[in-house]
């Protein structure tokens, strides 16, 4: 007998394990019999057990002891040793592995080693379904109370979080707040833990239930909530939303039942409801959100973090991202669609040949009483690293008047400002040597796909030239220029450059940049052209990526592999010739309990990204 996700588990370790029988299972386990095992499905684990057409014999006579708790009763009627109970007793290994089993109730009623003894047989099933110890979660709920603030008593949001509550069993007080918006509701809970609380509120067509916390990062969150969902209404589907009088009366009351729900999961130190879905899209580590709409009926979780971090898993701190992919995931947080607090770089309508596209748009100055917005627009050899590289643009436009470059970790941040600075200085600094001959870059696949592609495919009269850095130094800035109409015209309009340790690289990377920058303008989104960011995202996007023995550097990905074996050292080359030393901007010490939040100086934008484990390095003689 096999099952899914499991290790070897005898029949003899299982024997030992349930020699005092008293098992049952988990309320509202579903069991569907397959031809040779059995699927189990339960609100705390799947099982699927294979490799026998016994198996669904076996679960037949044990399915009705495990539900009615008369396992032991059962167990003592099967002769020890005998195959049918090797069977059960390995049966019911699995079934603990996957933690499908829980205490059985005392046969007397009393309150004991489960939520069995709890006044409401739903609630003491849910506390069952749901507790890794039903009889802890059970106490902690006993000892709850919990109150409702909102500004009208009589709303159906406040009405409706009451009951939910105290179908929940819990004491219920309600508690008028005139400091409340009216569609907001604050639920809080006291018991033996520490106080918790959630808002729920609703902004036009769209609800929120926020993270449990305290009470002050509760009302924070929900302002900061609010505040976000009402600037992004312009570009939510706003002409199609129903307008807030339009929406169902039953919405305030299921918003208010999920605001109730994770309210007494945090209560009863049960998981909290946004973890039960095992959502790919939520970051660990970083509190969510539920997001609901009533037409069309949706509600969904999203990882975020407010302006305000007052509690501490709100000051989360994430590791740099292991890989691109990883990246990408944090980087769809934070360009959130509806809650993230920066654009989102996305493909759009733009064309995605003969290059990828990204773009985002970012709030331009404002005139007035209206603010222009920007399109920031960029491209890369795959969409993915167009999309890493027009969001670190984005994040350092908005830093600020300083200068700051932003990288997904600290080895791409650094490589990103070493080649803006060494690119900066060596314009500036013209040195007089003769171009590298073209036969020492020239035959590179990479430049003659994006060179064909510029030259011939989109038609662009242009040059390329690569110098070297330095003598002696493994370094190369390449440049491509459009050629001018008429010789004398000056050297041309720069299209792209790149610094890169070898002279085919840097021309590959020149070339594609100016491929970049024709397909940008063609497409309507014209843009400055940006700093050379070239092979700094090489190490991250080969990370984990096996590269197969044909993968030459023709191939994108044998050419990123290539790349990140000598990036490490670029680096070091780069800080050789230019001096700079961009340094990690620190981060700020968590404030003092009795401090403002806006008072720290980690609270801005820079510290949110440094939340999600990006790089935020500071250039102060950089100008953008």
């Amino acid at each position: 007998m096999t099952g899914e996700h499991t290790g070897e588990h005898t029949g003899q370790d299982a024997g030992r394990h349930h020699a005092h029988g008293g098992d049952r299972l988990r309320p509202g386990t579903a069991a569907t019999p397959l031809r040779a095992g059995l699927h189990l499905r339960g609100r705390r684990g799947n099982l699927t057990l294979e490799g026998s057409t016994a198996v669904p014999t076996v679960w037949g006579l044990l399915e009705e002891p495990l539900r009615s708790g008369r396992l032991a009763e059962f167990r003592e009627g099967l002769e020890q040793g005998s195959a049918v109970r090797t069977a059960v007793d390995t049966l019911l290994g699995r079934l603990t592995d996957h933690d499908l089993l829980i205490p059985a109730p005392p046969a007397t009623g009393h309150p004991g080693p489960s939520a069995a003894g709890h006044a409401d047989p739903a609630v003491a099933r849910w506390i069952d379904a749901t507790a890794a110890r039903p009889a802890d979660a059970a106490a902690r709920l006993a000892t709850a109370r919990a109150e409702v603030l909102a500004h009208d008593p009589a709303s159906p949001p406040a009405a409706a979080a009451v009951r939910a509550l105290a179908a929940g069993g819990v004491p219920v007080t309600f508690t008028p707040d005139p400091d409340l918006p009216r569609d907001r509701v604050l639920l809080t809970v006291r018991g033996a833990g520490p106080d918790r609380a959630v808002a729920s509120g609703r902004c036009g067509a769209t609800g929120y239930v926020t993270a449990p916390g305290s009470a002050a990062q509760a009302r924070a969150d929900a302002a900061a909530l609010e505040t976000r969902l009402t600037d992004g209404a312009d570009v939510a589907d706003g002409a199609a939303a129903p307008q807030p009088h339009q929406t169902p009366r039953t919405f305030a009351a299921l918003l208010a039942g999920a605001a109730a729900h994770r309210l007494l999961c945090a209560a009863a130190g049960l998981p909290d409801p946004a973890t039960e879905a095992d959502d790919p899209r939520l970051l660990p580590g970083i509190p969510a959100v539920l997001l609901a709409d009533a037409r069309p009926a949706r509600a969904d979780h999203h990882s975020w973090l407010g302006p305000e971090r007052i509690d501490a898993d709100r000051r989360a701190h994430l590791a740099a991202p292991a890989g691109l992919a990883e990246a990408l995931q944090r980087i769809a947080v934070l360009g959130d669609r509806r809650c993230g607090p920066l654009p989102g770089p996305l493909p759009g309508d733009l064309p995605q040949l003969p290059v990828p596209l990204a773009t985002c748009t970012l709030p331009g100055p404002t005139t007035g009483h209206a603010t222009t917005p920007r399109t920031l627009t960029g491209g890369g050899p795959r969409l993915d690293l167009a999309r890493l590289e027009v969001f670190c643009r984005a994040a350092e436009l908005l830093l600020g008047e300083t200068a700051f470059t932003v990288g997904a970790d600290p080895g791409h941040a650094r490589g990103r400002a070493l080649r803006h600075t060494t690119a900066r200085r060596l314009a500036a600094t013209p040195h007089g040597r003769p171009p590298v001959d073209p036969a020492r870059w020239s035959g590179h696949p990479q430049l003659r796909h994006w060179w064909t592609t510029l030259t011939g495919r989109l038609a662009v009269p242009a040059r390329l030239e690569v110098h070297q850095a330095a003598p002696r130094a493994q370094a190369y800035r390449a440049v491509v220029r459009r050629t001018p109409p008429r010789p004398g015209r000056g050297p041309g309009l720069l299209l792209g450059e790149a610094i890169e340790a070898t002279p085919g690289d840097a021309a590959a990377f020149a070339a594609l940049a100016a491929v970049i920058t024709v397909c940008t303008a063609t497409a309507g989104a014209p843009d400055t052209t940006p700093a050379p960011s070239g092979g700094a995202a090489a190490p991250l996007a080969a990370a984990g990526v096996p590269t197969a023995a044909w993968e030459d550097l023709g191939w994108t990905g044998g050419w990123l592999a290539d790349l990140a074996g000598r990036e490490e050292a670029f680096r070091t080359t780069l800080h050789q010739l230019s001096g700079a030393d961009p340094a990690i901007t620190p981060p700020a010490p968590d404030p003092a309990p009795d401090s403002a939040p806006d008072s720290a100086p980690d609270a801005g934008l820079a510290g949110l990204l440094r939340s999600f484990g990006f790089t935020v390095l500071h250039t102060a003689e950089e100008a953008r």
